[in-house]
Formats: structure tokens, C-alpha cells, sequence
């Protein structure tokens, strides 16, 4: 009973109310577009700032771990230099207690690695010492550029921010408006719209004729399609640019 009930209340529905609540559809996704574009591209400036104060954080603490890693090495070289002058030390107090010739060059050896070992920390840590200069050269970059880019965002921010809280009241109501204009029109059209407002760039699906022409590609219409759009008994669109048309109506 109820889908006999619909499908006579959509029967009821003449071409001219179609038209009509299509067009009061697209009045009120228009004023929503209105509403969007006066922010502008804020919106993706400040997606953009977003991407890049988390990259440059990333950067920043990987550069970090970086510093910190090679610090550890550097203090690991320390502490096997004093290791390596500790055995140093103990095998020459060997050495004066030695009972033959090959001990005393087998300790030799020792000490002469070990002493081999020191001046290879000794230049391995000069040359990490150079790293860390230069990975922080990086790292006083990326923070300067982090601090920068911040700062662009927390402007950024505060200004799309105070445009959502003016318009945000006036957006919703449309939101809701369309929303409920859509209920009351079939679906199959509902998706036409949808689909025509999606490829046309100024989100135009439904236009009136003015003076003789379409009101979203601007080309000229013959006279009789003229009639047959005024007198709304057929959905015609525009056979340029697919729009759907409706009569020039006075605001």
C-alpha cells in the first residue's frame, strides 16, 4: 500500500514541479558554493602547511636521532681509548716481569694495537665531530624553516577558522535545505543533477534560458526548443553542455 501510495504521489508530480524544485535546488547548492568560495583556497593552503610542519618535524627528529647516535659513538671511541690506555699500561708492568724475549715482543704487539687502536678512535670520533657540525647546520635550517612555516599556519588557521564560524550557521541551514529538496525529488534525477553539477566547474546543473541562450554554456537555443522549455512540459537540456534548462524567471 505505501509503494502504491508513493508511486502515485510521484504520478501526481507534474514536469513543471520538477523543473520548479530542481531549480530551487540549485538556488540553494549555489548559495552553499557561494559560502565555500569565500574561503577560498584557505582550506588546502592550510592542508598543505599541515603536510609540511609534520615533514619538517619528522625531518627534525630524525636529524636528531642522527646527532645522538653518532654522540654515542663518539663517547664509545672515548671510553676504548681509555680502555685501550688502560692495557697499555698494564702490559708494560708485564713487560719488566717478562721470563723470555718472545713474551716481551708478544706484549709489544699488544701494546703497539692498542696504541694502533687509540689514534683510530681519535680519528674516527674527528670525523664524526665534523658530522655532527654538519648535521646541525641541517637541523638549524629545517627549525628555522619549521618556525616559519608554524607561524604561517597558526595564521592560516585563525583565518579559515573565523570564516567557518561566520558562515558556518548560514552553511548548515542550506546543508539542510538541500538535503530535504533532494527527498522530494526522484532519485533518477537526483543523480543527474548530482552527476552534472559534479563536471561542470562553476557546479551548474540547472540553468535558466536568457535571451535566447543557456545560462551555463551561453550558446544560442533554436526558437521552438525555447517554447518547449517554457512551457515546462518536458525536462530539456541544453544539447551543448548537457545542463538541464528552465525559463528566465525575474528574481
Amino acid at each position: 500500500m505505501a509503494a502504491t501510495a508513493t508511486k502515485k504521489k510521484e504520478k501526481d508530480v507534474t514536469i513543471s514541479d520538477k523543473l520548479e524544485m530542481l531549480l530551487k535546488l540549485q538556488q540553494i547548492d549555489t548559495e552553499i558554493d557561494r559560502i565555500r568560495t569565500i574561503r577560498g583556497e584557505l582550506p588546502l593552503e592550510v592542508q598543505d602547511l599541515e603536510d609540511e610542519v609534520l615533514g619538517l618535524t619528522t625531518r627534525i627528529a630524525k636529524i636528531n636521532d642522527e646527532i645522538n647516535e653518532i654522540e654515542t659513538d663518539i663517547s664509545d671511541r672515548k671510553q676504548g681509548s681509555k680502555d685501550s690506555e688502560t692495557a697499555i699500561t698494564k702490559y708494560k708492568e708485564q713487560q719488566n716481569n717478562v721470563r723470555n724475549n718472545r713474551e716481551f715482543e708478544s706484549l709489544a704487539k699488544e701494546i703497539e694495537f692498542q696504541e694502533l687502536e687509540i689514534k683510530l678512535n681519535e680519528k674516527k670520533a674527528k670525523e664524526s665531530k665534523f658530522k655532527i657540525e654538519g648535521k646541525k647546520e641541517i637541523l638549524t635550517e629545517a627549525t628555522d624553516r619549521l618556525t616559519m612555516k608554524q607561524e604561517d599556519l597558526d595564521t592560516k588557521t585563525s583565518e579559515l577558522d573565523a570564516i567557518i564560524s561566520e558562515t558556518k550557521i548560514d552553511e548548515d541551514r542550506l546543508l539542510k535545505a538541500s538535503l530535504d529538496a533532494k527527498k522530494n525529488i526522484e532519485n533518477r534525477l537526483v543523480s543527474a543533477y548530482t552527476r552534472l553539477r559534479e563536471n561542470a566547474k562553476n557546479g551548474l546543473a540547472v540553468v535558466q534560458v536568457v535571451r535566447g541562450s543557456c545560462g551555463g554554456c551561453f550558446n544560442k537555443i533554436p526558437p521552438q526548443r525555447q517554447l518547449d522549455i517554457v512551457t515546462k512540459k518536458k525536462i530539456i537540456v541544453c544539447e551543448y553542455c548537457g545542463r538541464i534548462l528552465v525559463p528566465f524567471e525575474e528574481a
